[in-house]
């Protein structure tokens, strides 16, 4: 049995083969973040990967403004970088700087260092052989770790 799903503007409701939704016209088309508690939002945003989350803050500007303003919703991706670039994110964090500003900082310079020491970069015998994006300023410690690492492989 096939179900053809049409909107019918005459009754203001959504027929589906038998079974019929109704649609309240003033919530047909709202943003979920005008309708919910602030807390339900962020619920929902902090499922989001650091990209999604990034393109949501630029879809409205209510939803802008809950991402941007809240440092929750920062944390976790922040704590995920702090795994591979702890000394950079605690002094980021020691200094003040919001979890966000932190996350700015530091990712690009985590996702470079993972590769790193991941041995993504094992095989490459000059820096012409480099592919784009994979350096980055890091502290003479990262650098050890990743001599260590390249060593042990």
């Amino acid at each position: 049995m096939q179900y053809v799903s049409k909107w019918n503007p005459n009754t203001r409701h959504f027929s589906e083969g038998s079974s019929t939704l109704i649609l309240v016209k003033e919530h047909f088309g709202r943003n979920f973040a005008e309708s919910l508690p602030m807390e339900m939002s962020l619920k929902i945003f902090s499922k989001l990967d650091i990209k999604s989350l990034c393109s949501a803050a630029i879809t409205c500007k209510l939803w802008n403004c809950i991402i941007e303003n809240s440092d929750y919703l920062w944390r976790t991706h922040c704590l995920t970088v702090r795994g591979v670039c702890q000394r950079e994110v605690d002094g980021d964090r020691g200094s003040g700087l919001s979890w966000k500003v932190t996350l700015v900082r530091n990712y690009r310079k985590g996702s470079v260092k993972r590769e790193w020491l991941r041995g993504r970069f094992s095989n490459i015998r000059c820096v012409e052989d480099l592919p784009d994006q994979s350096m980055c300023v890091l502290d003479a410690e990262s650098w050890g770790e990743i001599l260590e690492a390249e060593l042990e492989r």
